[in-house]
């Protein structure tokens, strides 16, 4: 056995990815400030100050109104949010609307969320297919909304996929969609920072995002909403957030998620190519490596920061403890279903059996990720890998 690393390879940015320290400087400046930014006096009214400049400060950074960022807790509630506020609205101003369109490859924030509008609220949600690649078929996106486009309530579908990295043809599905009026939602968690994304060039209707995916704390995100879309809360309380999210701001959070996002936004360019770069070195020397590893995903529309590969004859989560012991972290992408590994529903949908979607390993990299956290993944691959598929046969 090895002895026990003496430091980590972070390889799972797509996670979550490591404080900017100035991040964590606007943070923390903040943890000690009393006032609760819904309060009238002077320390209320310095709070509420912190947290207009934050609101400010991600309008300008991704190109929406300012009055269009509504805080929440992360991406998670950011999506419920949009969701069930959309269907919620939609519904209720014409009954006939019931349907939802998303890909089939979204995030479980958005996947369980519509499995619960299905059973609660009678939603009839459709699985729009993707290619062998993970992108979006578009013309079953519209023939799917042409088929009676009058009972469709809205459709999402993510910017850029967290498992396989994939990019999507977003500006297609707008221009499906407003043709008949409909609301389209996305859930950009992975894609602000990663690659541009402008709310009012898009023209999206909704879109997600949060702080831990691009620099900044856990537990704050927000939902981008077009001013003139009206939506039922899911929170009731207070009113804060124009009635849509009640609840107190944590304005130290929130002026530490600005932060991280205006950094992330303005850096975007260089950021993109210098891990991109990394990206395909990891890919290339790990199939030198291991010759049959190949990468999942499209190899162009992607994340700079994604390498998804598969690793035939070896279980994932094998393989995933095996670097672990050598220090080196990533990820299965797929989730842990009561401690029964599930095959990922993303692999699942472009296509690959039961089989391939679990001999597969997500490397995703980031702002502090090196050379030579490749170089320690490219020394351990090959002998994991050989264990790995020896515990198979054995």
């Amino acid at each position: 056995m090895h002895d026990a690393p003496d430091h980590t390879v972070y390889l799972d940015h797509a996670a979550t990815t490591p404080m900017l320290p100035a991040a964590v400087e606007a943070m923390t400046a903040h943890l000690g400030d009393v006032g609760n930014p819904s309060s009238l006096h002077a320390s209320g009214r310095a709070a509420r100050r912190i947290v207009e400049e934050s609101r400010e400060t991600i309008a300008q950074a991704v190109g929406c109104r300012p009055g269009e960022v509504v805080f929440t807790s992360g991406g998670t509630e950011a999506d419920n949010l949009a969701l069930k506020g959309l269907f919620w609205a939609r519904h209720d101003a014409d009954p006939a609307r019931l349907r939802i369109l998303v890909s089939s490859i979204e995030h479980h924030a958005v996947l369980d969320a519509l499995d619960w509008l299905a059973e609660e609220e009678h939603a009839e949600v459709e699985l729009l297919p993707v290619d062998s690649g993970g992108r979006l078929d578009v013309d079953a996106c519209r023939a799917a909304v042409e088929r009676d486009p009058g009972s469709v309530a809205l459709v999402s579908v993510m910017w850029a996929n967290n498992e396989v990295g994939t990019i999507q043809p977003i500006d297609e599905v707008v221009a499906i969609a407003t043709a008949h009026g409909i609301p389209v939602h996305t859930d950009a968690v992975q894609a602000v920072g990663a690659v541009p994304v402008d709310f009012a060039a898009s023209g999206v209707d909704a879109l997600t995002l949060t702080g831990h995916k691009l620099g900044g704390p856990y537990g704050v995100g927000a939902l981008v909403l077009r001013r003139e879309l009206s939506l039922t809360p899911l929170l009731h309380g207070g009113g804060q957030e124009r009635d849509i999210r009640s609840g107190t701001l944590d304005m130290p959070a929130i002026a530490g998620f600005a932060t991280a996002v205006e950094h992330a936004v303005k850096v975007q360019a260089e950021y993109a190519d210098r891990v991109a770069a990394l990206r395909d070195s990891l890919v290339a020397r790990v199939v030198a490596q291991v010759p049959d590893a190949h990468l999942h995903g499209d190899p162009d529309l992607r994340l700079p920061g994604n390498a998804h590969l598969g690793f035939p004859d070896c279980e994932g989560d094998s393989l995933l403890m095996l670097l672990d012991a050598r220090g080196i972290e990533c990820s299965t992408g797929s989730a842990c279903s009561a401690g029964v590994p599930q095959p990922s529903h993303v692999l699942l949908a472009m296509g690959l059996d039961d089989e391939g979607a679990r001999h597969s390993l997500r490397f995703t990299l980031g702002r502090t990720s090196t050379e030579s956290d490749v170089d320690a993944l490219v020394e351990a691959i090959g002998p994991a890998v050989e264990r790995a598929r020896g515990a198979r046969l054995s």
